[in-house]
């Protein structure tokens, strides 16, 4: 009996632990199950919210692509429209010529093909030439002189800058129609001509699309490779010249730029017409100077930087000793004195399917960090002299087009096609301010694509230019909107404040630069008005023309006293801010000038290029 019990006892202990093992086993492997199911449930979700939120963007590009086709199909048929109105009033008004003259020219007094008035003039002037010609063997000579057939051209010159195979000149590569400027064909001056073979972008935001700027090799008016770009067309007659607009006109005040109109002739001549006193020459580039204003400066070509795709950009360090460039998938930085390549950016861990392009580039004020925005929507700012990237801003949902970095170092505003500015922290990397251009229709349709940013030299007010032909000007540390400027007649490619921040530049694709006043805009916030009281000072004072089509960059002076501007006529033009007239013409590029900037420090200018060269030059002041 004792050893049944004994048994027992040690049968139950023995028994006790086993049993639960199976189950807490196959329980804690069920819950491992289950978080990995929950686990793949939620990649699979974030998966399928990403798709669906690249499917909403799709189908938005797609949207967008559709409505600019139907556009352009519209503009086409307007433009067919304008073309079979014009060829029939040409019809009706050579029928009317043509019924005048044979009708003998109307009143016989009137001096008609057979009036006694016209055919007594013609037998004087007979007379006069049998009496002024010369005997038969001084005629003889004359006719194998330097005038003659032998020794030159009879007739008169060509306008500067006909066409390649015409009886125009040609002169190194410089001529003013080289890609549809001046007297070309309409089509010739929608497109923007790169060099032979050439695969890169449109030169400039904003080409081909009334949706926003492009991105090539995204948008339907990108171009193919190897193609040239299609441009959007002047909203007037290509090759008319516009004069500047007096006292009321656009908003221009006193200070226009009278006398401007004399640029149609005196640009327009051919380069040997010249006074020598009035043009310097170099091995590929010529200065012309206005023979209606006192000349005060002298040019030089200083460097030729070339590239391996078009210059999207250029831009001085603040001490001017060094120059940096953006192109397809790289930013480069340049000696300014040498001309030697110190250091190339490249992000490698961005996309390297497709291009890239580098749109805009800005030095921080110690000339440490280089910010660089590109078509990836990123603004990357990056340590010189590690070569790396140092912060990434995101939030822009279209192509950057614009930066530019506060003196005090603090902020960086950027532009984009998304009709957004935006202010970044540059410690923090926090953004401070989302500036709408269109509130309300920022996923709708717009023209107001950001094209060109620029801070002010007190850090409080930043500019924006648009397609929609406005200037915007916001207070950097509220985001509060100033002004809104209505002057310019077409899309604003280029906004720069003058160095005392009391003055702006704007270039626009209607071919004129206009400066705008902002002093009382100032005194209203140094007064501390109230927001309603703040909004409406600023004046444009001066509307300055000449150039002969899109103006696409603009640049000030550190001394505020001459301001230049980058043309797709393919010239670089230097202005009197006071009197808002040119003081020389400088051709030296083979295509659009896309991007001009003087150097802070004074004395040069860079210019970029759809000719995949950027160019250094340098400028001083004559001795009076």
């Amino acid at each position: 009996m004792s050893s049944n019990i004994y048994q027992h006892r040690t049968l139950v202990p023995a028994a006790a632990p086993v049993a639960p093992a199976p189950q807490a086993t196959s329980t804690a492997r069920l819950n491992d199950l289950l978080d990995f199911v929950k686990h793949e449930f939620d990649v699979v979700a974030s998966d399928a919210n990403q798709l669906k939120g690249q499917r909403d963007e799709f189908e938005h590009r797609i949207a967008q692509q559709v409505s600019e086709v139907q556009m352009m199909q519209q503009h086409i048929m307007d433009l067919e429209s304008r073309h079979s109105n014009m060829a029939q009033q040409y019809d009706e008004e050579m029928k009317r010529l043509r019924a005048i003259i044979e009708r003998g020219g109307g009143n016989p007094d009137a001096g008609g093909p057979h009036s006694p008035r016209l055919q007594q003039q013609q037998q004087q002037q007979q007379q006069q030439q049998q009496q002024q010609q010369p005997p038969p063997s001084i005629a003889a000579a004359s006719a194998s002189g330097p005038g003659g057939p032998k020794g030159g051209p009879s007739g008169p010159p060509a306008p500067f800058g006909a066409p390649p195979g015409s009886d125009g000149y040609q002169n190194g590569g410089y001529d003013r129609d080289r890609n549809g400027g001046g007297q070309g064909s309409a089509e010739k001056r929608m497109r923007v001509d790169g060099p032979p073979g050439s695969q890169g972008p449109p030169p400039h935001p904003g080409y081909g699309g009334q949706g926003g700027p492009p991105s090539p090799g995204r948008e339907p008016s990108a171009p193919v490779k190897g193609e040239r770009e299609s441009a959007a067309p002047p909203r007037r007659a290509p090759g008319a010249h516009e004069s500047s607009p007096g006292p009321g006109a656009g908003g221009s005040g006193a200070g226009g730029a009278a006398g401007n109109n004399a640029l149609a002739s005196w640009s327009d001549l051919d380069p040997d017409e010249v006074p020598k006193d009035l043009k310097k020459e170099g091995s590929d580039w010529l200065a012309i100077f206005n023979p209606k204003v006192k000349r005060t400066l002298d040019v030089n070509l200083v460097h030729t930087l070339m590239h391996e795709s078009v210059v999207c950009c250029v831009r001085f360090s603040p001490d001017g000793k060094y120059l940096a460039t953006g192109c397809n998938r790289s930013a480069q930085i340049y000696d300014t004195k040498t001309g030697a390549k110190v250091c190339i950016l490249i992000d490698q861990a961005a996309a390297n399917k497709g291009d890239l392009y580098i749109r805009s580039v800005c030095f921080s004020p110690d000339g440490k960090y280089l910010a660089t925005g590109a078509e990836d929507r990123r603004v990357r700012v990056w340590d010189i002299a590690k070569k790396r990237v140092k912060t990434v801003f995101s939030g822009h949902k279209q192509e950057i087009y614009s930066l530019d970095w506060s003196r005090d170092g603090r902020i960086i505003a950027s532009g984009s096609g998304d009709k957004t500015v935006r202010i970044w922290d540059v410690d923090s990397g926090s953004l401070l301010h989302t500036l709408y251009t269109s509130p309300g229709l920022e996923q709708g349709p717009s023209e107001a694509g950001v094209t060109s940013v620029s801070i002010s030299s007190d850090n409080r007010l930043v500019a924006a230019g648009a397609l929609d032909a406005l200037v915007r000007v916001w207070d950097t540390k509220t985001g509060q909107q100033l002004e809104r400027l209505k002057s310019h007649r077409d899309s604003i490619y280029s906004v720069s404040f003058t160095p005392d921040g009391r003055n702006l530049v704007s270039g626009s694709l209607d071919r004129t630069l206009k400066m705008w006043d902002l002093s009382a805009t100032h005194r209203a916030l140094d007064q501390n008005l109230p927001e309603e009281e703040r909004a409406g000072k600023a004046v444009c004072y001066t509307t300055s023309s000449g150039h002969k089509d899109y103006v696409l960059s603009v640049s000030c002076s550190p001394d505020s006293q001459w301001i230049a501007s980058g043309s797709k006529d393919t010239r670089i033009q230097f202005w009197d801010p006071r009197t808002g007239q040119t003081q020389l013409i400088l051709m030296g590029h083979k295509n659009s000038v896309i991007a001009i900037s003087l150097s802070p420090a004074g004395g040069l200018l860079a210019s970029g290029s759809g000719d995949f060269n950027a160019r250094i030059w340098s400028y001083d002041r004559i001795a009076a």
